[in-house]
């Protein structure tokens, strides 16, 4: 009998020492990319869609992959009228390189545009298994600075701010017509 109570209380504190297995659903949010979506700068209420728009960050050599199934240049390249962009979580600044027309043949058909983006940014806790994620507030007095570096003048006409807190992918942060 004493064998039975004893193999019984060793099952039971081996069943109390699993844990739940701790996956992250795929479906949790995690840190929200910076959605921009451009408009005609005629029509302010249509969305325009970019033509061969690359997206480069500050100091990298190629762009964001934005079509993961093509494997050669044009994976870093859309025609969409929004894309999302992720913002660094190490600093309190992004930037990036805007090449409008960028597959061009014709070096004078192509446009660039560094647009700067400056926030603050917070870690929030999500769950043991997803760990934290980071969410963005865009500043509150100039929260981007676009400059023009080869000269051409800026295909970016105009930039405004829809939503200031990055929380979600769920909605539009910036608005770009040209």
């Amino acid at each position: 009998m004493k064998k039975i109570i004893s193999l019984l209380l060793v099952f039971t504190f081996g069943l109390s020492s699993c844990e739940k297995d701790d996956i992250c659903d795929a479906n949790t949010p995690t840190t929200p990319r910076l959605v921009i979506s451009f408009y005609d700068i005629n029509d302010p209420s249509k969305p325009r869609n970019v033509n061969n728009l690359m997206v480069i960050g500050k100091g990298k050599t190629e762009g964001i992959i934005f079509n993961k199934s093509v494997t050669d240049t044009t994976k870093y390249v859309t025609n969409a009228s929004t894309v999302s962009v992720p913002l660094r979580t190490d600093t309190i600044s992004t930037t990036y390189k805007f090449v409008y027309n960028s597959l061009s043949p014709n070096a004078a058909a192509i446009n660039i545009d560094v647009l700067k983006i400056d926030y603050t940014h917070q870690n929030v806790y999500v769950s043991r298994a997803c760990g934290f994620k980071t969410t963005f507030t865009l500043a509150p007095v100039n929260p981007f600075e676009r400059t023009d570096p080869d000269g051409d003048g800026n295909w970016m006409q105009e930039i405004f701010v829809k939503t200031r807190n990055i929380e979600s992918e769920n909605e539009t942060h910036l608005e770009v017509y040209f």
